[in-house]
Order: structure tokens, then C-alpha cells, then sequence
């Protein structure tokens, strides 16, 4: 069963991206008092008196820009074919635009229910003019203040008026979800993330162009693969802190790399055109440092000539050695070629990702890893076991505390031992009692 959705459109600045932060009360949409900050569909879940549904944050509809603008534009549109409910956002203060009236046009040949939220309504004076939004022949229009939240429970009280009784469903739960495989997409920006994500998941979802900087948030969507279902998650790209000067990049390179501390796998995607550079070394340490297995992808393989593909080959070996044996697959996001090779590796991340191994097995590979190293100061694990999956976690019990570098040790051989590939492992220590 899935939630029905409620699309958040307007044109661009009129404040979409904050009424979605407060329906859902957190900061999740990136907001700046400038247009043209939100561009891909950004879905969250939203909750009001037990109703629950999908909320879509559009990037600002502008007919008759330029080429990413007609992308975001027509982000929109799929968002307004989807929804169940439209939230047409307004600024109360500007009143009606012809951008407003060409969206309401638009929104009047449909049969979906759309609601006039009349936006920035902070205070009463504010309230005089947004009756002659029902010029728009959408009804009558919300007054709502989205930056304070004033008229908002009225607002969301007619959301739900048009939802269906299955959304509040007590019995609807999404628990299997939390434990879902999430696959990020990390690299510099303009290397081709919103390409490859696109081709992953089968549809125009993040909005693709060649302007470095075009993806705001973490877009994720979820795949039904052959090994189920698989959360991949589109990123900005990302700089480093010292070329980040504004709040919008700055909150787009937070959201990156917690989709990066949350995720089983990184791509990490590499532009061969213009090999690896200094911000990809940087990058590839933070992904790791995150504990977080590694796929390295050089994308636009296409595009280079054999001297150039031996080059990058050595500069792989050379410069990103750290990362061990994280597979290297050579692929054009734009053509496709050689994508079909991903999904190999990410089934084997995924198996090593669930594997159990037998508690005898684990204490074997403990005894000979102690006997071939013992540990400093007397220190000594005495018995181990698996006590979970997803990832691979070992409880290992001890006469005293084990030094940190040991622990990497005993890591580096069950990892070695049980063929575990790059995926994380997770090590708790507990001192026996005497």
C-alpha cells in the first residue's frame, strides 16, 4: 500500500520548500530567500491527526526560461500528475502573478483537488488582499505563514478532508523500510550523479543539466531488484568548505554526507575526463572514514583514449589505494554503457551486507588471528559471536580492555577470513565480569 501524495507547487520564491519544513517539523527542504534553490521533486512524509502521506517539494514553476527551467518546470508537472491533493503556494504579499494564473489555468483542467495556500500571511493586515486570489478559480484560498506557522492546522485540515480513509490506517506500517539497503551517490559536482541516479532508477526524477551545483538535496528513490528492494540516494556534489559560501551549498554538503553516514554502499563517481583530482581524494577519505563500502565509478569512460584509460588506471592504484579492494567499473551515465555491471557488485555488497556466520566459525578465526598477533598488555578475547546482520556485528568478550589498533586488526582478519568484501563491520568489546 502506498500513502497518497500531496504536490507542493508555485512559482519560484513564494516560500514551497518552507511550508514543506513545517508540515513535516524539521528542516528538510533546503530554503534560501532566493528563487530557483529547490529544482529536483523532493519527497518526505508527512503526518496530520493520523493521517499519513507523501510530500512533494517542487522546484519554482517558470514558463518561458531557459533550459533548466524548463526541467524544473516539468518536474512540477509529473508531481501534479501524481498527486492525490495540490497545494498551489501563493505569495499573499505580491498577490497573483501571471506565472500564479498560468498554473492555476493549468490546475483547472484537472480533477485532482487543489488548494490556494495563500503564503507570508504573518500578520492580520496581511490577510485584507488574498481574497482576490479567487480570481485564480480555485476556491477559497488558506492564509497561512509558513516561516511561523500561523494557519497552517487549518491548511493541513483540509488536506485530509481529500485524503482517502486508507491513509489513516492504523494497521499501515513502513517498518521494513527502516532496515532497507540505501546505496548513495557521491562525487564533485557535474560529474554525472543525477545522470547515472536517472538511469538507476528507470525515470527523469532528479533534474539533469550541465550546470554544475543543479541538485540541492538528497533526492532517494526506492528500486525492486532481483535481491529486493534498494534505496538509492541522488547527492549534491560536493565542494570543499573552503569554496562554500553560501547557506545553500553549505546545508547541501551537510545533507550529502549524512546520506552518506546512513548509506550500506557509496558510488563514488569519478569523472575520467578529468581524472582524479584532489577533491575526489578528500571526498573518497570521508565516505571511508564513514565506514562506508566503496564502488568506484569512472564515468565518461567513453570519451577517452587509451592513453588516457591506462593513466587513470595508475592514478586508481596510486592515488585511492586506501581504499582497498573497492571495485573499480568503467561506465558512460549518459549512454549507459557498462551500468549493467553495477548491479553485480552491489548484489555481492548486499550478501556480504547480510552475512551470518556460525558462532564456531568466528571463535576459530579469533584463535588463529590471536595466535598469529597476540594482543598488547595481556589482553585477550576469550569467546565471540555474531549477534547481528546488516551489517556483519561481532560481540567479542574480553579479560581486559583491547587497544583500538587491535580491534582494526581482528577486523581486517574476519573481513579477510569470511571474504566480507568492504562492507562495514561492526566490533563491540565486552570485559568479562570477575
Amino acid at each position: 500500500m502506498s500513502l497518497p501524495i500531496v504536490a507542493v507547487v508555485g512559482r519560484p520564491n513564494v516560500g514551497k520548500s518552507t511550508l514543506v519544513n513545517r508540515i513535516i517539523g524539521r528542516r528538510e527542504a533546503i530554503v534560501e530567500e532566493r528563487p530557483g534553490v529547490t529544482r529536483d521533486r523532493k519527497q518526505v512524509e508527512g503526518e496530520w491527526l493520523g493521517y499519513r502521506f507523501t510530500l512533494i517539494d517542487t522546484g519554482g514553476w517558470l514558463a518561458g526560461g531557459d533550459d533548466l527551467d524548463d526541467k524544473v518546470t516539468k518536474q512540477s508537472e509529473t508531481a501534479i500528475d501524481e498527486a492525490d491533493v495540490v497545494l498551489l503556494v501563493v505569495d499573499a504579499i505580491v498577490g497573483a502573478t501571471p506565472d500564479d494564473e498560468r498554473v492555476a489555468m493549468l490546475l483547472r483542467r484537472l480533477d485532482t483537488p487543489v488548494i490556494v495556500v495563500a503564503n507570508k500571511c504573518d500578520d492580520k493586515s496581511h490577510e485584507a488582499g488574498i481574497w482576490d486570489l479567487m480570481g485564480l478559480g480555485l476556491g477559497d484560498p488558506y492564509p497561512v505563514s509558513s516561516l511561523h506557522g500561523l494557519g497552517t492546522g487549518d491548511l493541513l485540515d483540509a488536506v485530509i478532508s481529500h485524503l482517502p480513509e486508507s491513509a489513516a490506517d492504523p494497521n499501515f506500517e513502513d517498518s521494513d523500510d527502516e532496515r532497507m539497503f540505501s546505496v548513495s551517490l557521491v562525487g564533485r559536482p557535474n560529474v554525472g550523479k543525477s545522470t547515472l541516479f536517472n538511469r538507476l532508477i528507470g525515470e527523469e526524477r532528479a533534474v539533469v543539466h550541465d550546470m554544475p551545483g543543479t541538485t540541492r538535496d538528497a533526492i532517494d528513490t526506492v528500486v525492486e531488484t532481483d535481491t529486493g528492494p534498494i534505496r538509492f540516494v541522488d547527492t549534491a556534489g560536493m565542494r570543499r568548505k573552503a569554496r562554500i559560501d553560501a547557506d545553500t551549498e553549505y546545508y547541501s554538503l551537510v545533507r550529502a554526507l549524512n546520506a552518506v553516514d546512513k548509506s550500506d554502499v557509496a558510488l563514488l563517481i569519478i569523472d575520467s575526463t578529468l581524472g582524479i583530482t584532489h577533491q575526489d581524494q578528500r571526498l573518497a577519505e570521508r565516505v571511508d572514514g564513514a565506514g562506508c563500502p566503496v564502488v568506484i565509478l569512472l564515468n565518461k569512460w567513453e570519451l577517452l583514449n587509451t592513453e588516457s584509460r591506462e593513466k587513470i588506471a595508475e592514478d586508481v592504484e596510486r592515488k585511492l589505494a586506501f581504499l582497498g579492494g573497492a571495485p573499480v567499473l568503467r561506465i558512460s551515465a549518459l549512454t549507459g554503457k557498462g551500468v549493467d555491471r553495477l548491479w553485480p557488485s552491489l548484489q555481492e555488497a548486499i550478501g556480504d551486507y547480510r552475512t551470518r556466520i556460525p558462532t564456531r566459525d568466528v571463535n576459530k578465526a579469533i584463535r588463529a588471528a590471536q595466535a598469529a598477533q597476540p594482543a598488547p598488555h595481556g589482553a585477550r578475547v576469550l569467546y565471540a559471536t555474531q549477534g547481528a546482520t546488516d551489517p556483519p556485528t561481532f560481540t567479542m568478550f574480553a579479560n581486559r580492555e583491547v587497544p583500538r589498533t587491535y580491534l582494526r586488526y581482528l577486523e581486517r582478519f574476519l573481513r579477510e577470513s569470511f571474504d566480507l568484501g568492504t562492507t562495514p563491520i561492526k566490533i563491540r568489546v565486552r570485559k568479562r565480569s570477575d
